[in-house]
């Protein structure tokens, strides 16, 4: 085991969260309104009492956007994870599958799935988790019958004040970045690293945000507006609901 210096950490972020804000700018440029428009709930607009397109147009962004950058700090937070552990118990990617991260400690071989949060699942998520975690264990032992395997749920933020889940355990915030890491402060630490020119790297984003809703409010216009002004809220049900005729 190696002490991990915050050093490492700071420039690791450096090098690599512009990964994040191209996939962000990324994901906005290749937005369409109306497949959009397919995926959210009409009612809810009308019954929100949303009067304008740019009303619409930033509400139903925005859910997207959130919902997609989740996904993506997500996946950018799996990497930061590997390299810590890399860094300290000499971890690395999984080939398994469902298994991010495996690295080996005091004779236990620990298998690690990592998701953002701690509600990342549904029932039927979580089962097949636990599935890929058994899995995973009968394809290690093949090589070793003895080996002892520990399969891990690491949340990279929130709580689980009862980690034993029976057949893994599930560690979230502090309890996560502590086990990869040996440190117990180091998921405080994270957020200077993180937040280094976070202004900066964001301009680029808002612009590309700004240009998205004017376009987006103009093609909303154009569509589902009537000559008056208003919300064509008949044609706008219809298009997002309507059954399809052949």
């Amino acid at each position: 085991m190696e002490r991990l210096k915050i050093s490492d950490v700071s420039t690791y972020v450096e090098e690599n969260i512009s990964t994040f804000h191209r996939k962000r700018i990324d994901g906005l440029n290749d937005l369409k309104l109306k497949t959009v428009l397919k995926k959210k709930n009409p009612y809810l607009f009308r019954a929100k009492y949303l009067l304008t397109a740019e009303q619409i147009v930033t509400v139903l962004a925005d859910a997207f956007i959130s919902s997609k950058e989740e996904t993506i700090f997500g996946d950018w937070l799996e990497g930061l994870a590997i390299f810590i552990n890399e860094k300290v118990y000499g971890g690395r990617k999984s080939a398994v599958q469902g298994v991010d991260l495996e690295f080996d400690h005091n004779g236990v071989r620990y298998i690690v799935a990592i998701k953002s949060g701690p509600n990342w699942g549904n029932s039927s998520q979580i089962a097949k988790m636990r599935a890929d975690f058994k899995t995973a264990s009968r394809t290690l032992r093949t090589s070793n019958s003895q080996m002892q395997i520990v399969a891990i749920n690491g949340c990279c933020y929130g709580q689980d004040n009862n980690p034993d889940k029976g057949d893994y355990f599930k560690y979230c915030g502090q309890r996560f970045w502590e086990f990869i890491s040996g440190e117990p402060e180091l998921y405080t630490e994270l957020i200077e690293p993180l937040g280094h020119n976070a202004r900066a790297r964001n301009e680029e984003f808002t612009a590309s945000y700004a240009r998205m809703i004017n376009k987006f409010t103009h093609e909303f216009f154009a569509s589902f507006c009537t000559e008056s002004g208003g919300i064509d809220w008949v044609k706008l049900v219809k298009f997002n609901s309507g059954a399809e005729t052949t």
